[in-house]
């Protein structure tokens, strides 16, 4: 039996650390971070929000250890619904990043909160 996709991406957040756009926006500009766009190429061109590194979700682990080099470092990851980013953030969290945080809001949000 297949699992619903929402369903599914409900219970990978229960052990991971959410937060609205807003609030990321605030932390970024406090005590930095990253804001990884896990879209692909076309989708971030077509609208990315200021500061936004992208490292597309099917290419996520092969690129973010020479991006994010330490395992601390605060990572804020986001994509057009949240769902990418959900199972982006689980698999930075089994890699060993400890500071990983899913923006749980449609992309709109995030763009507009980090617009400068």
């Amino acid at each position: 039996m297949f699992k619903d996709l929402s369903n599914w991406v409900q219970e990978i957040r229960v052990g991971l650390n959410c937060i609205d756009a807003s609030s990321a926006a605030e932390q970024i500009k406090t005590a930095g971070g990253t804001l990884i766009d896990v879209r692909e190429p076309e989708e971030f061109n077509n609208a990315s929000a200021d500061g936004a590194v992208n490292i597309p979700r099917g290419v996520l682990e092969m690129q973010i250890i020479p991006t994010i080099t330490s395992p601390d470092a605060p990572i804020y990851l986001h994509c057009a619904t949240g769902g990418r980013a959900t199972f982006a953030a689980k698999q930075l969290v089994e890699l060993g990043y400890s500071n990983v945080m899913v923006i749980t809001c449609p992309v709109e949000s995030v763009i507009g909160s980090f617009k400068q």
